[in-house]
């Protein structure tokens, strides 16, 4: 299997991507194809695919802050069972993380995530594929390392119509064993930059960011 970063619409492997991603995301999920062209020109966002016997059979979009030393996993994507492609991504993403971070002259601190909580999630169906099914996800990202940021999460809809969604934990994964909190500012500063690109967001965002500003530190809980 390989790991083949894709930075431009034109490449022919980025329509089976797309493809692969319309198979397992709801509609909502799924940006336009054409509207691709900026995010996958821009060096800080890293896409890349798991590619086999020539087809694309997974993905993943992730990006490192420098300034934070931190990353945050956009999404991963298993289109096939059987061929190992989670723990594949898992690795090649790490290995490209750390080496950004040794670039940067540091260590990874760690990666943030947004994962469903299938307890109160509505029912998705992720194309059928049952390693993308939310309970499965969850067990897997727990075994990875993955702990539970504890504060109500609100997620700015990407739609950009303010709406807020709440069926969505904000989880971290600390590089240094025995990380049992993190320091609220660093999740704020996070949050506000990734943001950016909504300018619509619920007023219940607001509030969280505000309660979280008003402490220093948020437990970090099993998934």
């Amino acid at each position: 299997m390989e790991f083949r970063r894709i930075t431009s619409i034109e490449d022919p492997l980025f329509r089976q991507m797309h493809r692969l991603m319309q198979e397992i995301f709801p509609p909502e999920e799924v940006l336009e194809f054409e509207l691709w062209k900026e995010p996958l020109e821009d060096p800080g966002i890293r896409v890349f695919v798991a590619l086999h016997e020539d087809d694309v059979v997974g993905a993943t979009e992730y990006r490192y802050y420098e300034d934070f030393n931190v990353a945050m996993t956009d999404f991963t994507i298993i289109g096939r069972p059987g061929l190992g492609i989670g723990r594949f991504l898992a690795e090649k993403r790490l290995e490209d993380l750390n080496a950004l971070a040794e670039q940067n002259g540091k260590r990874l601190k760690g990666m943030f995530a947004e994962i469903y909580d299938p307890y109160r999630a509505g029912h998705h169906e992720f194309g059928g594929v049952k390693p993308m099914d939310p309970y499965v996800r969850r067990e897997v990202l727990s075994h990875l390392g993955y702990k539970r940021l504890d504060f109500p999460y609100v997620h700015p809809s990407w739609n950009n119509d303010g709406e807020a969604v709440t069926e969505l934990d904000l989880c971290f994964l600390p590089m240094r064993d025995n990380t049992n909190e993190l320091e609220t500012e660093l999740i704020v500063s996070f949050l506000k930059r990734y943001y950016t690109v909504l300018p619509n967001k619920p007023q219940s965002w607001y509030d969280m960011v505000e309660q979280l500003e008003a402490q220093q530190t948020a437990a970090l809980l099993p998934i």
